[in-house]
């Protein structure tokens, strides 16, 4: 993979070497249940009990509050549709992840407007509750844009218009750059995944804290404190554990490189593109998204890759028709700006060098494209 710039750092990651070393003994020899009592069994529970600590000293909360799932699409499901059927309506903001916002529709639950940074508007949210309302979920970090809300601000709305509603953060896009111990403590659901910090895919975890009381979305053998039935993947619980202790023994360091990198991308491309977020705007260092008008994202993209640049769009193909990302179209951005929307993330292996080749190869496909 030498030859590949890859910038799309914030839909995968590539599993990082020491992740995979710790996972291994629980692919091959350790392949016990952990829910068994013979002495494999008894290996696989304690390496899961280890990895439930690992995950619960970065978050900031107990052990028994970790509930392992298949990853955060699983762990927002189960945060939403887990509170709201039995207790009451949900609400979220209209540039959450589809994870959240499609089953907070599903409920019948309220989407409520975000500002042009694509930050949750407090008084818009403060208009949606009422004491109805069972879960509230704001995102950590938009998935798209890298926008940052202030979940302080959104759980103090929260308690004093609905305090009975939970709040849920979906931290996906956060766990790299963020102290969740810092930044999700007011919250009181919160979900993150591996495969976005060097971890593999399908494995994820839900944090419930004490007093929620959460109706589980599927049933059989009473797994993870009869929250989420299913023999526990111990190899990706493992892998979770090992990702997270990774992003937060390196965080200061990585989040310093990655930004000035992220900037040095951003500055380069600014004769051709438009930085997407209004400037101050909080946000994560490893997200570069910017529109460039009158060029198709899907064009570039083609154009992109046949230089060996993965990126991606933040727009999608639907029934033959191009649509604008949910998250520009809700943030305001313009159609003939959102069409041409580029996402670029950054990861701590992005070097120097990528940084080159993308601003030598992006401009120029832009030209082509114009021309």
């Amino acid at each position: 993979m030498s030859d590949v710039t890859y910038l799309d750092h914030a839909a995968t990651t590539p599993v990082r070497a020491e992740v995979l070393e710790a996972m291994l003994p629980f692919l091959t020899a350790r392949f016990g249940n952990p829910s068994g009592g013979h002495r494999l069994a008894r290996a696989a529970r304690r390496a899961l009990d280890d990895a439930r600590d690992d995950v619960a000293a970065a978050i900031g909360c107990q052990p028994g509050e970790v509930v392992f799932t298949s990853g955060g699409t699983e762990a927002d499901n189960l945060a939403v549709l887990g509170l709201s059927p039995s207790r009451g309506s949900a609400v979220c903001p209209a540039a959450e992840h589809h994870a959240v916002l499609h089953a907070v529709e599903s409920v019948g639950g309220s989407v409520v407007a975000v500002d042009a940074g694509a930050r949750v508007d407090l008084d818009a949210l403060a208009a949606a509750l009422h004491p109805g309302v069972a879960v509230v979920s704001v995102m950590s970090a938009n998935n798209e844009v890298g926008a940052v809300n202030d979940l302080d601000a959104v759980a103090a709305v929260v308690r004093e218009h609905a305090p009975a509603a939970a709040v849920h953060t979906d931290a996906v896009q956060a766990a790299r750059w963020l102290d969740l111990r810092i930044a999700v403590a007011s919250c009181d659901l919160v979900s993150v995944t591996a495969h976005k910090i060097g971890g593999p895919a399908g494995a994820g975890a839900l944090v419930v804290r004490d007093g929620v009381r959460l109706q589980p979305r599927q049933l059989g053998g009473g797994q993870e404190r009869d929250r989420r039935s299913g023999t526990q993947d111990v190899a990706g619980a493992v892998g979770l554990a090992a990702a997270l202790r990774l992003a937060a023994a390196e965080r200061d360091a990585v989040v310093a490189d990655v930004g000035d990198r992220r900037d040095r991308l951003e500055a380069g491309l600014a004769a051709v593109a438009t930085p997407t977020l209004p400037a101050g705007t909080p946000r994560v260092a490893g997200t570069c998204h910017v529109c460039v008008p009158g060029i198709a994202a899907e064009a570039l993209l083609f154009l992109l890759d046949d230089e060996g640049i993965c990126a991606s769009a933040a727009s999608s193909c639907a029934s033959g028709a191009q649509q604008a990302s949910h998250v520009l179209a809700a943030m305001g951005v313009p159609d003939d700006l959102a069409f041409g929307s580029l996402r670029l993330t950054l990861g701590p292996a992005t070097t120097d060098a990528e940084i080159d080749h993308a601003l030598s190869a992006i401009p120029a496909a832009v030209e082509r494209l114009r021309a």
